[in-house]
């Protein structure tokens, strides 16, 4: 077991380790990531999830149905009660409350996920990364943005040209190939439609580079913010970490899911903070450094968490 836990995060400590080390040495700034992380979210990513869907059996989709409802309820009751938390109980301005809903209910599976649930589950992993991605681009982050927009102060929304419609962010995130390509990949499943192989394992040239560039990126993003440890963060962390993963696995068990779908859930919701939260934070000049003190501890400690989590569920 412990040759598995390696296996599945050896590669992203010593990725990570890179991009960090060419970020001190001044070689990649925080600007450069952000252009690694748009190829990998418009172009890289989008290829691996179609190309991955479509090598699934049409059997395996559908009877990933358990696993798809328990991470949507997962990342929807994650914010709902963060949100809720953030602003009745601390008193925190909706804006704010938004924000620590989506760095504690979204997972990055677009960076992390590719490699750990690819090593573990194998093509499996591209329905847990796909549904995950649905949910924060179709519903999560349009949430988000609304409420950053709606409840943000005039000096800083004139800064930014944004359309404060939830629909319109919703209609958005229907022209993102994140989106796009997995729904697009189910149809073909569906409707057994054929898809040439020669074609479907060039879109994976390019979608290999996913899981690498990703946490490249994200090792030059780390070392690029000053980060603090304030009680927030500290909340944070231990909520994306450890009580949002263990409540998944308690639920799970509790109604009686099966083992292997216990574990990829489980493991899935306990992948580090997604960085869009920082990214939005920067956007509307909120919260900055809280957000990317969250990505960074997230992200570095989640590697003892994961490796609880593999442990726990192949018990």
């Amino acid at each position: 077991m412990l040759e598995v836990i390696i296996s599945a995060l050896l590669p992203i400590i010593i990725t990570l380790m890179i991009g960090f080390f060419a970020g001190w040495r001044g070689e990649f700034t925080a600007n450069q990531a952000s252009t690694l992380n748009k190829m990998v979210l418009r172009y890289a990513l989008p290829m691996t999830l179609f190309s991955g869907i479509l090598s699934l059996p049409k059997t395996q989709i559908l009877s990933s149905g358990s696993a798809a409802i328990i991470l949507l309820l997962a990342m929807a009751g994650g914010y709902l009660i963060t949100l809720g938390i953030g602003y009745f109980v601390c008193q925190r301005p909706v804006n704010e409350s938004a924000l620590l809903a989506l760095s504690v209910s979204a997972p990055a599976v677009p960076f992390v996920g590719i490699t750990v649930l690819g090593h573990l589950f194998g093509t499996a992993s591209t329905i847990l990364v796909s549904i995950c991605s649905l949910m924060m681009n179709l519903v999560q982050v349009p949430v988000t943005i609304f409420l950053l927009s709606a409840y943000s102060p005039k000096k800083n929304t004139d800064k930014i040209a944004t359309d404060s419609s939830f629909f319109s962010h919703i209609r958005h995130a229907f022209t993102e190939p994140i989106v796009i390509a997995p729904i697009l990949a189910l149809i073909c499943v569906s409707l057994s439609i054929p898809f040439p192989e020669t074609l479907k394992s060039s879109l994976m040239l390019l979608g290999k580079a996913t899981g690498g560039v990703a946490l490249f990126s994200s090792g030059i993003i780390l070392f690029s913010r000053k980060v603090i440890l304030s009680k927030t963060v500290a909340s944070l962390v231990l909520s994306k970490n450890i009580i949002i993963p263990t409540a998944v696995w308690v639920l799970a068990s509790i109604n009686k899911t099966p083992p292997l779908i216990i574990e990829q859930t489980t493991i899935t919701m306990a992948i580090p903070s997604a960085a869009i939260t920082t990214m939005l934070a920067i956007r509307y000049q909120l919260m900055e450094q809280d957000m990317a003190s969250t990505l960074f501890f997230s992200t570095i400690l989640s590697i003892i968490s994961m490796g609880g989590f593999i442990l726990l569920t192949a018990i």
